[in-house]
């Protein structure tokens, strides 16, 4: 008895040469739709489905192959003398190859104008049908999902005769990784129209991006997966230049383009370890640039920059002067390219716009955690001042810019800030005063007559003298701690202005 292989495909690459070569091998094709009419012009033997199955495609081919002679054909156990006879009862011939791939449901909802009816279309259900059934199969048959498994399948068969059983199983496990993101795309996107925001079960579909050399540390075997649909960040960065970026690599430049989307004016944001080591808004990237790098000249060496606006040749020249891991803008002028691509192991990326709704993952133990995203913004009726002293024009806008910094600064965070540029980063510590001091000693001379901004409450009023030790002149903070009035004599005794925001920032 002649094999069969069934191909049914939306995305037709390479499926003309493959459908070809199993012709020539003696395999009877069925196909339906499209496929059939591009293999038939293409000079090779096809049979409808419709002519196998004795049914027509009916519904505007929402029923195709969701008939007993395509399913007996997929899913009968070879070895199996009952399923035999029933296949020879029913006149089912077993089907041996299958090769499907779906209606394009992710594309489909990235469209500025889809509506919920062509999202629906575009859900196949046939298609997971076939490539299901062949997978729980493998034994006997084998499904290709992935073109760049049709010459390794038309190899073996002329190699043996047949696929091998551990190619079929391989191929299966890729099948049901298939369905099973494209069932996750819908699953959200029906979330999404619902809007559940936390349902009872959960699932994300992601794509391999790369293999990684290593991960965090050298012993750490990783690989980077991106969201399947596009996002504005790392993802969708188009490297220009330089070496692959390691694990390390991604998370800091994550890091520093979350940062970067809090500016609408030019600004320049430098991250070491995923923190920030020097923030700048100016009114060009050069002069963001400079003061963001006169912040802490010395952990930006070896360390991440990123721009929102195209980068110029003479930032790029200053850039050239320092060693840098990454170099993140929106554009490159022609010029400034050329300038960087003369050291040749700085990574370039140029940062694509786009945007999908996420959630922030943390992995614990045998689960994650599931949040929104810290996106919440300050507005001004939300903001309290507590102090008999009210900021200067100056000393809010200076303190709406350390807010922005210290979101993004791993707690316990103080961020110093003055002229647009922070001064001083104080990050990640157990207690609040530790990294008050750290700022304010990094900050040196510049602390006096900057802005002091807390991702959190202060407990005690320890970091207000502290602030007025160092010639601070106005607080931003949350509040909400039962020593709040604490906090705020100190701060009146000083002359010390400090403003209430009713929103914490933490980041663990």
């Amino acid at each position: 008895m002649s094999k069969r292989a069934l191909i049914s495909v939306f995305k037709k690459d390479g499926i003309v040469d493959f459908a070809k070569k199993l012709d020539e091998m003696g395999y009877e094709i069925l196909s339906t739709g499209g496929t059939y009419k591009l293999l038939k012009d293409m000079g090779i033997n096809a049979l409808k489905v419709s002519d196998v199955t004795g049914f027509p495609e009916i519904l505007d081919g929402r029923v195709k192959t969701l008939h007993p002679k395509i399913h007996g054909g997929l899913l009968a156990i070879r070895d199996d003398e009952n399923h035999r006879r029933q296949l020879e009862e029913n006149g089912i011939k077993p089907i041996d190859i299958v090769a499907v791939n779906l209606y394009p449901f992710k594309e489909t909802i990235l469209k500025d104008d889809v509506t919920l009816e062509d999202a629906i279309e575009n859900i196949d259900i046939g298609g997971p049908s076939m490539i299901r059934a062949a997978a729980k199969n493998y034994k006997y048959v084998a499904v290709l999902v992935d073109p760049d498994d049709y010459d390794k399948v038309v190899e073996e068969i002329k190699e043996y005769g047949n696929t091998k059983e551990e190619t079929r199983f391989y191929l299966a496990m890729k099948a049901f990784g298939h369905t099973a993101s494209y069932d996750s795309l819908i699953y959200n996107y029906l979330l999404d129209k619902n809007g559940v925001e936390f349902p009872d079960t959960i699932t994300f579909s992601f794509e391999k991006s790369q293999d990684m050399r290593y991960g965090e540390n050298p012993h750490q075997k990783a690989a980077f997966y991106k969201n399947s649909l596009k996002s504005f960040g790392i993802s969708e960065c188009v490297k220009l230049h330089g070496k692959e970026l390691s694990f390390n690599n991604i998370n800091d430049a994550n890091a520093a383009i979350e940062l970067l989307k809090e500016f609408d004016e030019p600004a320049a944001v430098a991250v070491k370890h995923t923190n920030p080591c020097g923030v700048a808004v100016a009114d060009n990237i050069y002069d963001a640039f400079k003061k963001a790098y006169e912040c802490d000249p010395v952990s930006i060496f070896g360390g991440i920059v990123a721009f929102n606006r195209t980068l110029d040749a003479n930032t790029a020249l200053e850039l050239s002067k320092i060693f840098l891991e990454i170099i993140i803008a929106p554009d490159f002028e022609e010029e400034a390219l050329a300038i960087l691509e003369k050291k040749k192991n700085v990574r370039i990326l140029k940062l694509l716009d786009g945007y999908v709704k996420e959630y922030d993952l943390k992995k614990v133990e045998g689960g994650i955690l599931v949040q929104e995203k810290d996106e919440v913004d300050l507005y001004d009726d939300k903001l309290i001042v507590v102090t008999k002293n009210a900021p200067s024009e100056r000393e809010l806008k200076d303190l709406r810019f350390a807010w922005k910094v210290v979101k993004h600064v791993k707690s316990n965070a103080i961020v110093l800030a003055k002229d647009g540029m922070t001064v001083g980063i104080g990050a990640g510590q157990v207690n609040r005063i530790w990294p008050t001091e750290q700022s304010i000693r990094q900050a040196g001379e510049k602390a006096k007559g900057s802005v002091l901004a807390s991702d959190a409450f202060f407990p005690f009023p320890d970091v207000v003298e502290e602030a007025s030790k160092a010639g601070i002149t106005s607080i931003i903070q949350p509040g909400g701690s039962i020593n709040d009035d604490a906090s705020i004599d100190a701060a009146d005794k000083a002359g010390i202005s400090m403003i209430f925001t009713g929103i914490r920032h933490f980041k663990h």
